[in-house]
């Protein structure tokens, strides 16, 4: 079975109603990034902060997978797929998708001031994070969020599943956030790599087939695409 691996970012959630952060009217106009992702953010005005994710985290749960999730979870039938997401919410798990890798924390989950690294679960009947609320060592919880600032631990593990990819996908990412757009570069030589992308995006890449659509319309074309693919001759080059 192929290993077919996805890199996603916000273009992936935008249609289930996820707020992205670089496009018009995105969270990045409604607020200053230096007010509410970075660690001296919180140092400084830890409530602003704490409802910021309160908020996010309240929205995520109004808001269901898009069939683009969905499409990406039924590729497992026939392949290894693994996605590697720059997300912070939990919609590719919530489609049915068994291998996400989230490189930028994770929006239901939370950790310590001391120990960024430990994750706990955040039930959704009980979503928000207040001053005073403790892990069980005593010290104050934070969102599991890679602020700006911050290093990326996951990176590394990133790297080793796009080394050893077969296909690479990537949707819904303009390729601008490193480390993440990086990982573009880790893919082998000839291998077949998609971009599904409704605007223009530059990849810096040869031999890439974009499919200019939405999450949801782009995943569907892939999908066809990667049949027609197992469809032809192992000798016949792509």
């Amino acid at each position: 079975m192929k290993k077919l691996v996805v890199l996603s970012g916000a273009g992936m959630s935008a249609e289930s109603g996820i707020s992205t952060f670089r496009d018009s009217n995105g969270l990045w106009e409604k607020y200053k990034v230096e007010d509410v992702a970075t660690p001296e953010a919180f140092d400084r005005m830890p409530e602003v902060v704490l409802d910021f994710y309160n908020q996010r985290r309240r929205q995520l749960l109004e808001c269901k997978p898009n069939a683009g999730h969905i499409g990406l979870a039924k590729l497992e039938k026939d392949f290894d797929v693994h996605v590697i997401t720059q997300n912070v919410d939990n919609l590719h798990e919530r489609a049915g998708s068994s291998k996400v890798l989230h490189l930028h924390g994770e929006l239901m989950k939370s950790c310590s001031v001391n120990d960024i690294n430990t994750a706990y679960d955040i039930p959704p009947a009980n979503p928000d994070i207040h001053i005073g609320d403790k892990d069980p060592y005593g010290n104050q919880l934070r969102p599991f969020i890679v602020w700006f600032g911050e290093a990326v631990p996951m990176i590394e593990p990133a790297i080793k599943i796009v080394e050893q990819s077969d296909i690479l996908v990537v949707i819904g990412t303009s390729l601008n956030v490193y480390p993440a757009a990086g990982l573009l570069n880790y893919a082998r030589r000839g291998q077949p790599v998609f971009l599904i992308d409704p605007k223009e995006v530059n990849a810096h890449r040869s031999g890439i087939r974009y499919i200019k659509a939405g999450a949801s319309e782009g995943v569907e074309k892939l999908a066809e695409l990667l049949k027609e693919m197992k469809e032809v001759p192992a000798n016949v080059p792509l």
